[in-house]
């Protein structure tokens, strides 16, 4: 492989120029297409083969693929169709980490090939051909031999239309994130608490594994905003947030603002005992805080209790049986001095 080495900054990629990678065993177009490229100011990168087009694939992440469909080793369509079981994989992946298992139909995968278009080069021009050129995923055809004034058109427009599809997949992302977390706490808000939670009973489910849940309580926060003000209140609660997210071990956790002054963590594959030792580890970094509290009856300082809930989930349950679990054993850890946690499974 030849030409620029891969960034590792992605904002400073974000800032160059459109990086095209091109496959082609015939040496002279690569060097016909990196020379009209360059002058336009592309970046280049070249491969001689299918199997070479997919390792630079994965290393640079190239803005267009330009392939060629007969090559030795592996030929453009072969090499297309993995391209596009990568690209199938990785959406697959994010689905299952923030949703349940699900099926992905072609119409859901061919919009991923928006982000990385895949443009055809060769001098196959039958109808067979172009067919099975579209069929393994590419996003335009050209035929050889080559007249660049068309190829530049197609690659502007077909980068014009990734940069639009980017800046979407972007607010799209920031509108999610809005509408999942917590302004002031930055945490999971109550709708990412619910959505998760029934995600992760369906899986524990099937898997007949733990899910347990901690909710947690800061003692006499109404004393607190009354003695020292909403704003401090605020900087309370983001302090109190950021030592649950600290505290909280597996990467599958979830931690939510739950209403208020109420907090809640979410432990798949946690059982019971897990839970209780992370309950005390919280409970030991909020007495770390220090943060002081005179409308406190229990401590000088702010304090949290804390209800804790274990169930394997089943279908004949459902989510909101451990909601009032772990509620009940929060209230008996108020009833009972407050500071403390109470645990139920």
């Amino acid at each position: 492989m030849s030409g620029i080495s891969p960034f590792s900054n992605s904002k400073q990629q974000s800032q160059q120029p459109p990086l095209i990678l091109v496959a082609d065993d015939d040496k002279s177009v690569r060097v016909f297409l990196r020379k009209a490229m360059e002058k336009e100011g592309y970046r280049v990168v070249e491969v001689n083969d299918g199997k070479q087009c997919l390792d630079a694939y994965e290393t640079i992440k190239p803005d267009i693929v330009l392939l060629d469909a007969v090559m030795p080793v592996m030929d453009g369509f072969t090499c297309c169709k993995h391209l596009f079981q990568i690209a199938k994989n990785k959406l697959k992946s994010a689905v299952e980490t923030f949703d349940t298992d699900s099926t992905l139909n072609n119409t859901v995968i061919s919009k991923i090939w928006e982000r990385t278009p895949i443009l055809m080069i060769t001098c196959l021009d039958d109808e067979e051909s172009v067919n099975l050129a579209f069929d393994a995923g590419a996003t335009d055809y050209v035929t050889k031999p080559i007249h660049w004034p068309v190829l530049r058109q197609r690659l502007r427009r077909l980068l014009k239309e990734a940069q639009i599809y980017k800046q979407l997949e972007a607010a799209n992302q920031a509108l999610q994130h809005l509408a999942n977390v917590d302004g002031l706490t930055e945490l999971a808000n109550r709708r990412r608490f619910d959505d998760y939670l029934n995600t992760q009973w369906i899986n524990l489910v099937q898997k007949e594994s733990p899910l347990s849940m901690i909710l947690c309580d800061i003692d006499f926060f109404k004393f607190y905003n009354d003695r020292y003000g909403h704003p401090a209140g605020d900087i309370c609660l983001q302090k109190v947030g950021a030592v649950l997210s600290l505290k909280v071990q597996k990467h599958q956790d979830l931690v939510a603002r739950y209403g208020g002054e109420e907090f809640a963590v979410i432990m798949p594959y946690t059982p019971a005992s897990g839970a209780v030792h992370i309950a005390e580890v919280i409970q030991a970094g909020i007495k770390d805080l220090q943060i002081v509290h005179d409308g406190s009856v229990v401590s000088q300082y702010v304090t949290l209790s804390m209800g804790v809930a274990t169930v394997v989930p089943t279908w004949e349950s459902s989510p909101l049986d451990l909601i009032v679990w772990a509620d009940k054993a929060l209230y008996e850890a108020k009833a009972g001095g407050r500071d403390r946690f109470v645990s139920t499974s």
